[in-house]
């Protein structure tokens, strides 16, 4: 099984990233299993969410404890949030941010892929500067980075789901994939 953690914040559309991954692996036939895991529900705190990917019906419902991949949509949360507590050893986490991967400190036993979501968002006209809406981005940038879910996958799933801008939503993901350094 295949063990997807994010971690946002309230409106930078964490949640959506979670369904739409997983409904990009359900494309390939995979079984999935997608939820979120509010604390305080408002707009800007910390908000986690899981994404399960098998070739065979998951069964286990619990949150993720020991994931296999960190995706981080806001690299403040870093200094707050410790994203990378129970990530497998050589695990990745992908991070929202303007640095190139040498330059992250998380530790030596995992890898690092980054990707400047925000400024390819802001782009596409998801969001503002000071409000981007990345999730689409981010999710490019993990097709490539992880090679788990295909990219042709991951737009169909954006066109289909995202709530609003369905072609500036895919063309932020296909521009990210592009962009992802790891």
């Amino acid at each position: 099984m295949i063990q997807i953690r994010f971690h946002g914040r309230g409106g930078q559309g964490s949640v959506v990233a979670s369904n739409i991954l997983a409904a990009a692996a359900f494309l390939e036939e995979k079984w999935v299993q997608s939820f979120p895991f509010f604390g305080v529900e408002r707009r800007g705190a910390p908000v986690t969410a899981y994404t399960k990917i098998d070739d065979k019906p998951i069964w286990d419902r619990s949150e993720i404890t020991d994931p296999d991949y960190v995706i981080v949509l806001d690299a403040s949360l870093v200094a707050v949030v410790d994203v990378t507590h129970g990530l497998k050893e050589n695990g990745m986490v992908l991070l929202n941010s303007e640095s190139k991967p040498e330059d992250i400190e998380l530790g030596n036993s995992f890898r690092i892929a980054t990707v400047d979501a925000t400024e390819v968002a802001v782009a596409h006209g998801l969001g503002s500067k000071s409000a981007p809406i990345v999730n689409s981005s981010i999710l490019g940038a993990f097709s490539k980075a992880s090679g788990e879910v295909d990219i042709k996958s991951i737009e169909a799933s954006i066109l289909k789901m995202a709530p609003a801008k369905h072609k500036e939503n895919a063309a932020a993901a296909l521009e990210a994939y592009e962009k992802v350094q790891f």
